[in-house]
């Protein structure tokens, strides 16, 4: 848990009964977390009271994501991840076949949003000072000023963070992790919240692999470790290459949403008939 916002793992590591005796392991507790001052019990309790009114906010943000058939992809990294630019490359070939807005997230500027309209596609900044990560709440208050048309696609880039913004749903459809080639292969096991809660996990920036140590399948595997249900895309903004097969990844999971929502709606008017 940071002193800020209440994060905290919600489960033991799976590695801690390994650590040696020299090493420290702060995360043995219930809690998964030790702060003086602060009993596990006490921990625990923040932890409920700070996510659950979080998780008020996502099933209303959920309910209004779905009224206007919104595929809602919260997009997660490690600070310099890739995440703006894949979602400028991304923009620049979708825009004109769907309707799309951005909620960015950063705790100071708006460099990012910036970006984004530059491109033509409407964006909202939401800068949150100390916080380290959106939540459902700061979502809420900018719904009803996104532009974009019933049936679209809302990109929220959350903070660069792999800790913090693991445990607070926003209402989104799917959770993307990005996962940038120039980092740890053992990322997931080293951060497993973020990678048990994902659906998908996109490595960036593979034209560089050649100049790198990075082990690709291993990487893979330790994601699986992690989550055996992840599926996984390769690419480089830089080089366009997977860029076709993480949109055809977008849009499939849009027109499932578009189906599911239509057919929810005509239960409901089946229903209302009866």
């Amino acid at each position: 848990m940071c002193t800020v916002c209440g994060c905290e793992a919600s489960s033991k590591p799976k590695h801690a009964d390994e650590i040696i005796r020299e090493d420290r392991n702060f995360g043995l507790g219930e809690a998964g977390v030790s702060i003086p001052g602060y009993s596990q019990e006490r921990l625990i309790k923040i932890e409920q009271d700070i996510l659950s009114k979080n998780n008020r906010y996502a099933s209303a943000n959920r309910r209004w994501f779905n009224e206007h058939q919104f595929l809602t992809l919260n997009l997660l990294s490690s600070p310099g991840g890739g995440k703006t630019t894949l979602l400028r490359e991304t923009l620049k070939n979708l825009k004109a076949k769907i309707s799309i807005g951005v909620i960015e997230g950063d705790q100071a500027t708006a460099n990012d949003a910036d970006k984004i309209r530059a491109l033509g596609v409407p964006a909202i900044q939401i800068n949150t000072g100390k916080a380290c990560h959106l939540d459902a709440h700061m979502i809420s208050h900018v719904l009803n000023d996104l532009k974009i048309k019933p049936g679209g696609i809302l990109f929220i880039e959350n903070i660069g963070n792999l800790v913090c913004p693991a445990a607070f749903d926003l209402g989104e459809s799917c959770k993307v992790v990005i996962f940038s080639v120039t980092e740890g292969e053992d990322k997931p096991v080293k951060y497993p919240d973020i990678f048990s809660a994902a659906d998908l996990v996109v490595f960036t920036k593979i034209d560089l692999l050649p100049h790198l140590d990075f082990d690709l399948d291993r990487a893979i595997e330790y994601s699986r470790q992690v989550n055996g249900d992840l599926d996984f895309i390769k690419l480089s903004a830089k080089s366009g290459v997977g860029l076709l097969e993480w949109q055809e990844w977008i849009l499939a999971h849009h027109q499932v949403l578009k189906s599911k929502t239509a057919s929810n709606a005509n239960q409901h008017k089946a229903h209302s008939n009866a």
